[in-house]
């Protein structure tokens, strides 16, 4: 049975509009939702700036560390508890693994005892910040020689760590070990006539 022109015209006009109400409405179900902003799983330094503890008469430690972590908890502590306990101040944080002890003495008798170390982050940093410390602690010249002092102030540093449950080997020894072992060698080309006992085994 044929179909009228008016007939199949309206079938054909049907189908047509079925058919696009089907593509608008599987465009609104197959469309993907939209995705919600990603946020950063790592802090931003403004925040991890916020969570830096204030230590007195020193500068605010670096950018980057993260304060809230258990480990770096710790560090923080201690630099906070040696420098509670010992009258001296940070001048500055370096970046690198190196340090040094100043004592300045001014004429009206007043004393100025500073250290420059790295940020304790690390056993490794930690232990040359202690080191630093214990020049001041020991006296900057008071123990004679040179490479005697720079043993007993690592002492100190290994000591401390010891004390507060830090792990002293692997590049803390390293470190130790290499620094004496230089120490003494300047101090054999600078012709030094007796060498403590201590420091026997250090020898080129």
């Amino acid at each position: 049975m044929s179909l009228d022109f008016r007939t199949s015209t309206q079938l054909v006009f049907d189908f047509a509009r079925e058919a696009e109400a089907e593509r608008s409405l599987g465009s609104v179900v197959t469309a993907a939702p939209v995705a919600p902003k990603r946020t950063s799983r790592r802090r931003s330094l403004a925040t991890l700036r916020a969570s830096a503890p204030t230590i007195a008469d020193a500068p605010r430690p670096p950018r980057g560390i993260d304060h809230e972590r258990p480990s770096q908890r710790r560090f923080d502590a201690i630099v906070l508890e040696m420098l509670a306990r010992h009258p001296l101040r940070v001048k500055r944080w370096r970046n690198t693994l190196s340090g040094i002890a100043v004592l300045r003495i001014y004429r009206d008798g007043r004393q100025d005892r500073s250290i420059e170390a790295p940020y304790p982050t690390s056993a490794l940093r930690l232990a040359i910040f202690l080191h630093e410390v214990g020049h001041h602690v020991l006296g900057l010249g008071v123990h004679r020689p040179r490479c005697l002092e720079e043993y007993l102030a690592w002492r100190f540093a290994l000591d401390r760590l010891a004390e507060f449950g830090v792990e002293t080997e692997g590049p803390v020894a390293r470190r130790f070990d290499r620094s004496m072992r230089y120490a003494v060698a300047k101090a054999m080309r600078r012709g030094i006539r007796r060498l403590p006992a201590e420091l026997a085994t250090f020898l080129p």
